[in-house]
This record gives structure tokens, sequence and C-alpha cells, in this order.
């Protein structure tokens, strides 16, 4: 029995990390590669060809509450195999791309795509196949989807020298259409989810009222989607921030891909975690490191020791929140709910992911280091503070029911 569930899970993850990999890869991930081949071949400035990715992201946030209610009524292997045929789609429109018009209803296309199969859709294929022991699950496929852009990047290099950039659009559509959509729809193990439905996997974790589960439920919304306007808004502008505090270009790009590690490592740790761990706890833990990496930059004189004891913080931190979003819905709602709240949360952190490169681009490119560094403390603490009272809220329940259950 323990054999057969290992093999499941081995399953589940094999599958799942083999489309999100191309799934990342060929969408989010490509324009690193491909967006300053593509611009001058279109005649657009750099900058209108990588906003295709902020019109992914806003893309993706509308549809998202949509896909959740689409994964609840059919299951996550047919909404993540609609997902390969949009991305199939959309890669064969950015082929075709003659002018912006094109391009950008490419990235609308794939934008769509994106809130049916990347992240929420895909962790709601494992809660389907796994219920409440997802977390180790999930940890372990984002410790692979984290590598997408490592192994992406050299792909899409080699095919463009090869082939062209029109070729390479048709080669990732090819593998979203022939790879991505049979193991959706041929090779996922069966759910177990609901073929327990009305009984385990309707009980949440939590025993909370109506109105505290909305309450719990904007809790989590405000802080990831904080953190994730942190992260996302940060990206980006590290090696700038880097250099203004003194460093080399070749140092700041040590510490940049150091950052990337030690992301990867918190994945790491929290799949080792597995069920022991406390998608709150870690929330809080991610979220305080990173406010402590910002204060520690505010306050002490630059220097190359700083800035590695800055990536450190910050980078482990980061690393941690990333697997807590994933996680926090599972820790306060029930199986069966999963994928409606993930992709309901989708909404308010995709809209923060597209335009948190842009403000804090702005504000450091017109205010120094300083106050960019000041905005991220201070988010951070909000952050922090919104988790600390999720956290008490659990904890009230959870005494509130101890009294009920040692009458009974």
């Amino acid at each position: 029995m323990l054999n057969s569930f290992r093999f499941r899970s081995a399953q589940t993850v094999t599958v799942l990390a083999v489309t999100q990999l191309i799934g990342w890869g060929t969408t989010f991930d490509m324009l690193g590669v491909m967006g300053r081949v593509v611009a001058p071949a279109l005649g657009l400035a750099n900058e209108v060809v990588f906003a295709g990715l902020t019109i992914m992201m806003m893309v993706s946030a509308i549809v998202g509450p949509a896909t959740g209610r689409w994964l609840g009524r059919y299951g996550a292997a047919r909404v993540l195999s609609a997902a390969s045929l949009t991305f199939a789609l959309g890669l064969l429109l950015l082929a075709a791309a003659n002018g912006i018009v094109l391009y950008a209803s490419a990235w609308v296309v794939i934008g769509i795509g994106g809130a049916f199969g990347l992240s929420a859709p895909a962790y709601t294929a494992v809660v389907e196949r796994e219920g409440e022991n997802g977390k180790r699950v999930i940890a372990i496929l984002m410790l692979f989807t984290g590598l997408s852009s490592a192994i992406f990047w050299p792909i899409l290099s080699l095919l463009n020298e090869t082939l062209g950039w029109r070729l390479t659009f048709l080669v990732c559509a090819a593998l979203q259409f022939f790879v991505c959509l049979p193991l959706h729809l041929f090779a996922l193990p069966k759910p177990i989810v609901t073929q327990i439905a009305g009984g385990a996997a309707d009980i949440a974790p939590v025993p909370l009222t109506a109105a505290a589960r909305r309450k719990a439920f904007l809790l989590i919304a405000a802080a990831t989607t904080i953190s994730t306007f942190i992260t996302f808004g940060i990206s980006p502008s590290l090696l700038e921030i880097f250099r203004q505090s003194g460093a080399s270009p070749a140092f700041a790009l040590q510490l940049g891909s150091a950052r990337g590690v030690l992301g990867i490592s918190a994945r790491f740790l929290d799949m080792l975690l597995g069920r022991r761990g406390n998608p709150m706890l870690s929330a809080a833990m991610g979220i305080g490191l990173m406010m402590v990496s910002f204060l520690i930059m505010l306050v002490a004189s630059p220097s190359a020791p700083l800035l590695v004891t800055f990536v450190l913080l910050y980078g482990f931190g980061a690393g941690v929140m990333t697997v807590a979003r994933a996680l926090l819905p599972l820790a306060l709602f029930s199986p069966a709910e999963y994928g409606l709240q993930s992709a309901r949360l989708s909404l308010p952190q995709n809209l923060a992911n597209a335009i948190a490169p842009v403000i804090f681009t702005a504000i450091l490119d017109r205010a120094g280091t300083g106050p960019a560094l000041i905005a991220c403390a201070v988010l951070a603490a909000l952050a922090l503070i919104l988790v600390l009272m999720l956290m008490a809220m659990v904890r009230g329940a959870h005494a509130s029911q101890q009294p009920s259950a040692v009458a009974s």
C-alpha cells in the first residue's frame, strides 16, 4: 500500500514537473532570451516587447477567479489540458507576429493559458491526488519549477541560433501540444479528493466560522499579495541596488546568482519538512527575514560583507515565502476547496506581479536605493503583521474548539 502511494506521488511529481518546467520556460521565462531578438525583428522597442509579460500577468489575474470555479467543476487535469492547448495557440500567434497587434494578442492568449496552467492549477492537481498530504509534494514540485529559467534559457538560445526565433516559438508550441497535453490527459493518476467528496476532503484543518473564513482569506490575500509585490518588484532591480551600494558589475552578478540558489535551497528545506512544516510559521519566518535584510541595508554602511548578508537573508526569506504562498490555503481550507481559494488568491497576486517592477524601478531611478529599501521594509512589516494576525486567529479557533471537545 505504501509503495503504491509513493508511486502515485512520484508519478504526479514527474508529470507536473515536466509540464510546469515547459509551461514556465516557454512563456514567462522565454523573453529573458528571446525578447531582445524579437524586438528589432518586429520593429518594436525592447520595453514594448517585455510588456508582453505585463499583459500575461494582467490577463491571468482577471481569468484567475473563473479558473477556480472550473477547477472545482471539471478537475485540474482538464483545466491543465486546456492550458496546454491555449499556450500552443498563443505561441503559434507569436511565431506569426508581424507587428504590435498580433504580438499583444499572442500574450493575451498566453495570459489565459497562464491562469489555466501555471502554479495554482498544478498545485490543485497535487492536492486532488494527495489531500492534506500534498504539502511535501508541492514543495518538491516547486523545487523543480524554480529551475525553469536555468534549464530553458540555454535551450531557447540554442534553438534561436539554429532555427531562428519564429521556428523556436513553433518548437515551444509543439512541446505544449505533443508533450504537455498528453501528459495532462493521460499520465496523471486518478484524483482521490473527488472520490471521497463529502468526507475528509471537505473537512477544513481549522474550524472557522463563515465570518472568520472570510477574514482569514482576506488576511492571506493581503499578506501574500504584499510579499509577491516585494519580490517581483525588487527582483529586476537587484543588480542596480547592488551597483548603487558599491558592488562591481561582476560581484553584483555573483550576488544575484547566489540569491537564486538560496531560493532553491529554501524550497528544498520545505520539501524535507513535508507535512511537519507549518505554512503560517514559514510565512512569518520568510517575511521576517526579508524585513531584517532591508533594515540591515538601511542602517549599515555599504560593504561587501553587508551585501553578502543581505543576499543570504533576503534570498532565503523570499524562497521560504514562495513555498508558503502556495501552501497557506491548504493550511486553512479543505483539500476540496484548495483549487477555488488558490485561484481566487491569484487575482491580487498576479496584479501585484504585473505592476510591481514598474513601481520599484521608478522609485529606484528617481529616488535611489534608500527610499526603495524603506518601501520594501515597510511593506514587509505590514505583511508580517497580517500573518501574525492570521496565526492568532487560528490559535483562537483551536482554543475555542477544545472546551467543546472536552465536554463531549
